[in-house]
């Protein structure tokens, strides 16, 4: 009946194979967004950078991806139903393309070839300093998202990590093909 049943679902005999394969893409996954993540940081706390509005959004896709790659690894460690990871990593993959297309539109601010939205790329106002409140507001450092801070070989931190969720994004894809083959 299991022999059967395994058949029918498309995974031949190998069910322990396929949950290896989601296992480790997910693991990878984690670490993968986990390094992006920590990249950032440290470009913001240590570097002191100052990620404008695009640059936090950015980085929902890693927050959100990182304990999901990790409820996979432990669904493919506790014989979850293949087709429930198979769904993860999809949704991973998902993750990583929206991702991509977030910080491919934030690439195309920043070489101007189109507008950003206007809370983080118009003109930083200069309230003047009638009073205490605005004297803070004075002080606090604002980036406009058509700014590059730091640039490397050409890119900057959105052109990496466009690089970065394409990479994620075909890992995922890698793991569903190799489950399913």
């Amino acid at each position: 009946m299991t022999a059967n049943l395994l058949h029918h679902t498309g995974l031949g005999f190998r069910p322990a194979r396929a949950a290896r394969i989601a296992r480790n893409v997910a693991l990878t996954y984690a670490v993968i967004a986990a390094a992006a993540l920590g990249a950032a940081w440290f470009f913001q706390l240590a570097l002191d950078l100052t990620p404008c509005p695009l640059c936090l959004e950015q980085r929902y896709a890693y927050y959100a991806a990182i304990p999901l790659a990790g409820l996979i690894a432990l669904g493919a460690w506790r014989e979850a139903p293949i087709s429930l990871l198979i769904a993860g990593l999809a949704v991973l993959a998902v993750l990583a393309l929206g991702n991509a297309g977030l910080g491919a539109y934030h690439a195309g601010v920043e070489w101007k070839f189109w507008t950003g939205p206007t809370d983080c790329a118009g003109p930083v106002l200069d309230f003047g300093k009638a009073g205490s409140l605005l004297d803070q507001l004075d002080k606090v450092k604002v980036m406009r998202c058509d700014e590059v801070q730091w640039r490397f070989l050409g890119l900057s931190l959105a052109g990496y990590n466009v690089l970065v969720s394409l990479a994620l994004a075909a890992l995922a894809a890698w793991g569903i093909a190799r489950i399913r083959r």
